[in-house]
């Protein structure tokens, strides 16, 4: 007889490989917390606290009422697909033929699109160590096989064409970045970016770079990887910068000889992206909607500009200022507690003891894990604020 443990079928081997995502795991013991009335902060998640502006959801609600909820093209409604080039010209100054851009269900569609068409079985594909781990599982759900790469704060957390030069072998296919980073908030140098792409080039593989945060850039004007070449794939999303994770919309920039293998996934895996979403992505690049989101891209910057000083105060060490994205990836082996240098059990500690909830390092790969957390400053300042009172208090005691 089958216990509950048991599957009646057998599962496929490339699930032994992929696993949990402990994020979700501490917001289920966060949930638990809270059904029993606790106040719990939450600085884990990546998930912007501002929800699509007005123009967008009056824009959803006109497709509804006009009936334009029926499938699309597997490639994206043409209007949003133009739209998405023309955010290209504007913020990047680059010319990317909307005929190139093809709309997903979500950045996490895209990565799979993309690996499904360029990944064979055992293809190994270099990522940055710590990364994203949805990224490393997208990799292996293609039967591919994600080779992390330590990189450490002296190199920005981020790989460098010097990697790509000693790591690539004759099972390497390809190179999977992200900038701005998920866990750590860093971006590629341009120039090192250029460097990376030309060194894949010359092996004859690809690069797909996420670039899902770029709208979230702090210091500089973003650069895509786009401008260093038309053979380079890149991911984007509306959930980040445009604050709308739930609606699962994104959209991948692909070679012009790939196009039409890329419409053939989509059309098997996905059909189309909502087609709702679409039609309220095209409020995202009216001018009244551009000048909320790039006041909120400020509020972010404002809020980093809190919390990393707080945590240097606290104990932690941030040995890179993030330049993009909502995160800081903080080292906690000095903190004062007894669970310094353990951020497993130290993210547990504050969550049950100071009711903060933040993620420890073990989710984004095995370069020094027990010495890092993840915190996302995507919730309010005054609950940063709290946040941090709660932590002196926890570690004065």
């Amino acid at each position: 007889m089958n216990t509950l443990s048991e599957p009646l079928v057998r599962l496929a081997s490339r699930t032994s490989s992929i696993h949990p995502f402990h994020v979700m795991e501490l917001m289920k013991d966060a949930a638990r917390l809270e059904s029993t009335g606790r106040d719990i902060i939450h600085m884990g998640i990546g998930e912007p606290d501002f929800t699509a502006p007005d123009p967008v959801i009056e824009a959803a609600s006109r497709a509804m009422k006009d009936g334009m909820t029926q499938y699309t093209s597997a490639l994206g409604i043409p209007a949003l697909r133009e739209a998405i080039a023309g955010h290209y010209t504007r913020t990047y100054g680059l010319d990317i033929d909307p005929a190139r851009i093809v709309v997903t269900a979500g950045a996490s569609a895209a990565l799979m699109l993309a690996c499904a068409a360029l990944v064979d079985r055992d293809d190994e594909v270099l990522m940055p160590d710590p990364c994203y781990p949805c990224s490393r599982h997208i990799v292996v759900a293609a039967e591919g096989r994600p080779v992390l790469v330590p990189t450490g704060p002296q190199k920005r957390f981020q790989l460098t064409a010097c990697d790509i030069e000693h790591r690539w072998n004759d099972r390497t296919r390809g190179v999977l970045l992200a900038t701005p980073s998920n866990p750590t908030g860093t971006s590629i140098e341009p120039d090192e970016l250029r460097r990376i792409v030309e060194a894949v080039r010359a092996r004859g593989g690809f690069v797909i770079s996420d670039e899902i945060y770029q709208g979230l850039s702090y210091e500089r004007p973003p650069i895509s990887a786009l401008s260093f070449g038309d053979d380079v794939v890149t991911v984007n999303s509306f959930s980040k910068y445009f604050n709308m994770t739930g609606w699962r919309l994104g959209w991948i920039v692909v070679p012009p000889a790939i196009v039409a293998t890329v419409e053939k996934l989509a059309q098997n895996l996905f059909i189309c992206a909502s087609t709702v979403a679409q039609h309220a992505a095209l409020a995202c690049f009216e001018p009244d909607s551009l000048a909320i989101y790039e006041a909120r891209r400020l509020e972010f910057k404002r809020r980093r500009d809190l919390i990393v000083p707080a945590l240097d105060a606290l104990g932690f060490s941030v040995p890179i200022v993030p330049d993009g994205a909502f995160y800081v990836y903080a080292d906690c082996g000095n903190v004062p507690h007894h669970a310094a240098g353990d951020s497993d059990a130290l993210t547990k500690a504050m969550l049950h003891d100071a009711s903060v909830l933040l993620i420890p390092g073990m989710d984004f790969g095995s370069d020094a894990p027990h010495q890092y957390i993840r915190l996302s400053y995507a919730t309010a300042y005054t609950k940063i604020e709290e946040a941090v009172a709660r932590l002196q208090r926890l570690f004065c005691r």
